[in-house]
């Protein structure tokens, strides 16, 4: 993210590069960066004759070259954005290595020229590539000159427990905020897709006064999460021991399998507990302390400490296995016919019991 967040600085100070190539499996800040670029770099009247976006099925290095060296047309610059650079065959082909077919075979084919370009490229052109959900080898050529001579970004996707804390930043930063709840309950229901989140809260915040809190409410009121029943609830009556709730919950997954998969639940739990046994063990449990080794709002910190009273570790141990016989049964192992919600039924059982 700081990466990115300087590149977005750079651009919004004019510092431009000849080259970006934005790679990686999250998509977002690809977008982030390559739609400042399409949207800032020129005004409306200079794009129609100096910008082109251009996609990677449709294309390949000869013309991309073909475009990139010319000059712009009465403006200082002209951009050039490849979408979905990973389906360039050349580009693909290329990920082989030094010693891979296109070096050996052909040295002086279109690959190897996009490689001379990138170490002397038109200074007036901004060349952009947005090769989404891969990499590139890094022992190839042109990673190598990309690395050296570009701007080469590559972005990864992030951690489930590090969601929550990019969603506060990105609240903070549109002049909100979000109650933690709140934002476990987004990380909870849409994953780590950081351009579904993004899209979410930008719908959330439409009609919410600049400076007033995302809360928990708004986001079930909104976005189709359970009030009553949702992970985060189930978890909670799990650590207070409260068998009916969690009964009631695992009930309406188990009628609901489709909007509340197997898969999701059984990893939220996983990393619930695993939380619990780790807070067993902190040398220090004061609130800020034990919420930085978590990694956790110290809001939460509360409800750990209650659950680590109710399951000692060697509970949690049966907890966990527990936990991986109900996935490996999910997942069709020595389960031929029972569906996934009798086998969180019986996980909830037996974890409550």
């Amino acid at each position: 993210m700081k990466e990115a967040n300087q590149i977005l600085l750079d651009l919004k100070r004019r510092i431009f590069k000849p080259i970006y190539f934005l790679s990686g499996e999250e998509a977002y800040y690809i977008d982030l960066i390559s739609d400042y670029i399409e949207n800032n770099v020129l005004d409306e009247a200079d794009k129609e004759f100096n910008q082109n976006i251009i996609y990677g099925k449709d294309i390949d290095f000869v013309s991309i070259l073909g475009l990139a060296k010319q000059f712009p047309m009465m403006s200082e610059y002209q951009v050039v954005i490849v979408k979905e650079a990973q389906n360039i065959k050349e580009l693909n082909k290329s990920a082989g290595g030094d010693d891979g077919p296109v070096a050996k075979n052909n040295p002086n084919g279109a690959v190897q020229q996009f490689v001379n370009y990138i170490a002397n490229p038109q200074p007036t052109t901004i060349l952009v590539f947005c090769f989404k959900y891969k990499t590139i080898d890094k022992r190839s050529a042109m990673a190598k000159a990309l690395q050296k001579n570009a701007v080469y970004f590559e972005s990864s996707k992030l951690y489930d427990n590090q969601v929550p804390d990019w969603i506060n930043n990105f609240v903070k930063d549109t002049g909100y905020s979000i109650a933690p709840k709140a934002s476990f309950l987004l990380s909870e229901f849409l994953g780590n897709d950081l351009s579904k989140i993004s899209n979410e809260i930008s719908k959330l915040i439409i009609n919410l006064p600049k400076g007033k809190e995302i809360t928990a409410e708004l986001v079930q009121d909104n976005i189709g999460i359970s009030k009553d029943f949702n992970v985060f609830e189930l978890q909670d009556a799990l650590a207070k021991k409260d068998i009916l709730k969690a009964n009631q919950i695992v009930n309406y997954f188990a009628f609901n399998e489709k909007e509340h998969p197997a898969v999701m639940i059984l990893s939220s739990l996983y990393g619930y507990f695993s939380k619990i046994l780790k807070y067993h063990f902190l040398p220090d449990k004061s609130k800020f302390a034990a919420a930085g080794a978590l990694g956790v709002n110290p809001f939460f910190v509360d409800g750990y400490a209650k659950a680590a009273l109710n399951y000692n570790t060697a509970k949690l141990k049966h907890i966990f296995a527990y936990l991986k016989e109900c996935d490996l049964k999910a997942k069709g192992v020595d389960n031929p016919s029972i569906e996934n919600g009798e086998l969180l039924k019986e996980l909830v059982f037996k974890i409550l019991h």
